[in-house]
């Protein structure tokens, strides 16, 4: 990323709120909750550069065709000017940078993981007015466009390439060596969306121990929405611990304790030793 600086603790505490409200609307703005994630990771994203990306975002809804007709037609439109003219596509390497699961850098640097290319798949098609939505297929996120008997899937990560049958029964499959089950297509929520490409933040931290400070941020965020595994709670515990607050972890920790006592006591008094072993190391 151009600067890895966080926001400061005030900006993030009003990014937060702001997170919160959106996530707990009637209808939730995906590219607002995108771009309030973006500001969270990148302290150089300010308002200025929030509203630009939106207008980018309607600026390329008004380079589409009025209205081209079939979803096939849709689509066919959606790649060639995402795709081709514009040359928005994911690499390989994209899965290992943090930018590319932030809509502000995709929309800068035109490439990114499957699910933030489809969020711009989805928002430009949404602003011209097509039947679009978010098709969570396990390990691969795509954008389907019309009901289920006209339906078109297309791969925002390949440029807007249209999908067959057979392109995403073998998507499917290499991601979970089952075959591809019709409950795969079902319209992708937008609180879900968040939700999965923060996971996707989290599993990137994960894999480096010195982005700590990522994985917090991400799983502090995950806990805003109205509904979150709880489990949460237990990974921010720990997450905690490792960056040195043993009290605030033991606090968690213990109360995630509470929690599990109803359904399984061992694992309670499990994490209740983890919450004396934190504390213990204040000492």
């Amino acid at each position: 990323m151009r600067s890895p600086r966080p926001p400061s603790p005030e900006r993030s505490a009003e990014l937060r709120r702001r997170f919160t409200e959106e996530a707990r609307s009637e209808q939730p703005d995906l590219s607002a909750l995108c771009l309030l994630v973006g500001a969270e990771a990148d302290g150089t994203l300010d308002e200025a550069g929030m509203d630009t990306a939106q207008i980018e975002l309607d600026a390329l809804a008004g380079r589409l065709p009025y209205r081209p007709g079939s979803p096939h037609a849709w689509a066919t439109a959606l790649r060639e000017l995402l795709g081709e003219r514009y040359g928005f596509h994911g690499t390989p390497g994209d899965y290992r940078r943090l930018e590319s699961s932030l809509l502000h850098e995709v929309l800068r640097r035109r490439r990114g993981l499957p699910i933030l290319l489809s969020v711009v798949w989805l928002e430009v098609a949404r602003r011209a007015g097509a039947p679009v939505y978010g098709v969570a297929l396990p390990g691969h996120f795509v954008v389907g466009l019309g009901k289920a008997e006209q339906r078109v899937l297309v791969d925002p990560f390949d440029g807007g390439r249209v999908l067959t049958g057979a392109d995403a029964d073998l998507l499917v499959a290499g991601a979970t060596g089952a075959p591809l089950d019709a409950s795969m297509l079902t319209p992708a929520d937008p609180l879900d969306v968040v939700l999965r490409i923060l996971n996707n933040i989290r599993a990137w931290a994960s894999a480096r121990p010195e982005r700590s400070d990522v994985a917090l941020w991400a799983v502090e965020l995950s806990l805003l929405f109205p509904s979150r595994p709880t489990r949460l709670r237990y990974e921010r515990a720990q997450l905690l611990v490792q960056r040195g607050d043993f009290a605030d972890g033991a606090d968690e920790l213990e109360a995630y304790a509470e929690v599990v006592a109803a359904v399984d006591e061992p694992t309670a008094e499990r994490i209740r030793g983890q919450a004396r072993a934190a504390r213990a190391l204040l000492n």
